[in-house]
């Protein structure tokens, strides 16, 4: 039985309104008791590992609800076991894997068989199934077959369902089944062979741009459709400042609308690109620094209520192509608590706390999870952090298996020392 005494470390679990210093003890998998002191005499105590986390911060482990991990079908770029290493190593203790794989996550059996691929991954990993078959567009799958298997949310990420009616329906039968439903919002009779944001920099590089109204357009139309079904939306890696103002509009309503960010949407405008070179390519792009401060406010005023990664491994020899070339997409996984800190945190945008809610408590609530939560009784999923500790961001240290990040060489504040699952070390730092 593992039990473990982690003393001294400054509690952050803004789900039960905690942030001190505080101990906590964990026996079989579950948090047993939180403290200003629990004794190594302690009854309950007797026989823990004791870990002084000193100067230190305790949390509840990250929920990436939006990641790839390319297996089944695509295994060199990433597979279950190198991405949820990867996720262990950025204090990611829940997955949930987006379906665009080959075969695609389109029916229970295959989101049965992706379980069965994670079986001895670090991580929880929660897979998310298509919305319809081969992600063609056309036929609606077994979403209530899909949840009954383990899905834990639906999707055609990588692409937007374009046909309405057939997306309508979707959503009905989505409400009905009590399942939420991932938006990529993307107008693909808009994007028109865009690589990159369209502005200057697109002109500068003389590169085919992304308007800001592929995003909207499909943001704003599915919040208009799943009003209507009744059904719980979520829209993923929003990029622009009008989606921002679509979420908050949806709020005021109370539609059952989250949102999320990923960190190179928060950090980096396409401003900041320096050359024709695919780490820089993602969907959605970079885009403007008026987009990136409206996100930023949106996260730190609630509009915004997660924070994601889109983490999108490819190999160096497809993401050394140029942007007309290389596919999209960046790793994150391994960079997403430091971004977060460094540029929300510190950047006077979020508190530590507010930063836990949108990596940990929200997301798991988004999909009806019991994590994000370390009080008693509850699973001891948490991460030990040293959030005074600066390093370089150096994409040849990764575990994963792409090292796609416009990143590299960037200074953050934030490391990761110590990740639990189920009240298990999966990841210990070195250092």
């Amino acid at each position: 039985m593992d039990k473990y005494l982690i003393k001294n470390g400054h509690l952050t679990d803004p789900a039960n309104g905690i942030n001190e210093v505080m101990d906590i003890l964990i026996s079989d998998g579950k948090v047993l008791k939180t403290a200003v002191e629990i004794s190594e005499n302690d009854t309950d105590a007797i026989g823990a590992d004791i870990i002084n986390a000193a100067g230190k911060v305790v949390m509840p482990g990250f929920v990436d609800l939006h990641v790839h991990l390319r297996e089944p079908g695509f295994e060199y770029k990433e597979t279950v076991m190198t991405g949820a290493q990867a996720a262990a190593k950025g204090g990611v203790t829940t997955i949930c894997p987006m379906p665009n794989t080959k075969p695609v996550i389109d029916s229970p059996s295959r989101v049965i068989d992706l379980i069965k691929r994670a079986e001895d991954a670090p991580v929880n990993v929660l897979p998310v199934g298509a919305i319809t078959a081969g992600q063609e567009g056309v036929d609606i799958n077994d979403i209530a077959g899909m949840k009954e298997a383990g899905a834990v949310a639906i999707s055609e990420d990588g692409r937007s369902v374009m046909d309405t009616w057939i997306f309508r329906q979707a959503l009905h039968q989505a409400a009905e089944a009590g399942m939420p439903v991932f938006s990529h919002c993307e107008d693909t009779s808009l994007v028109d062979g865009g690589v990159i944001n369209a502005g200057a920099k697109a002109e500068e590089l003389g590169l085919p741009g992304i308007i800001n109204a592929v995003e909207d357009v499909i943001a704003a139309r599915d919040i208009i459709l799943a009003k209507e079904a009744g059904c719980r939306l979520h829209l993923c890696h929003c990029s622009t400042a009008d989606s921002a103002i679509f979420v908050e509009m949806a709020k005021k309503q109370g539609l059952p609308v989250t949102a999320e960010v990923c960190p190179h949407h928060f950090t980096m405008s396409d401003d900041e690109i320096t050359e024709d070179d695919g780490r820089f390519k993602m969907n959605p792009p970079l885009r403007s620094r008026t987009d990136v401060e409206a996100l930023k406010s949106a996260l730190r005023d609630g509009v915004m209520d997660v924070i994601s990664t889109d983490h999108a491994p490819h190999s160096a020899e497809e993401k050394s192509q140029t942007m007309l070339k290389a596919p999209f997409g960046i790793v994150g996984l391994e960079t997403s608590f430091a971004l977060g800190y460094t540029v929300l945190v510190k950047g006077g945008y979020l508190s530590l706390p507010g930063l836990v809610m949108k990596m940990s408590t929200n997301p798991a609530k988004v999909i009806g999870i019991d994590r994000g939560n370390l009080a008693p009784g509850k699973t001891a999923d948490l991460v030990i952090a040293d959030i005074n500790s600066e390093y370089v961001i150096d994409s040849s240290t990764f575990v994963s298996k792409g090292k796609n990040t416009p990143f590299d060489g960037m200074k953050v504040t934030g490391k990761i020392e110590k990740t639990f699952v189920n009240g298990k070390i999966v990841y210990s730092c070195n250092n």
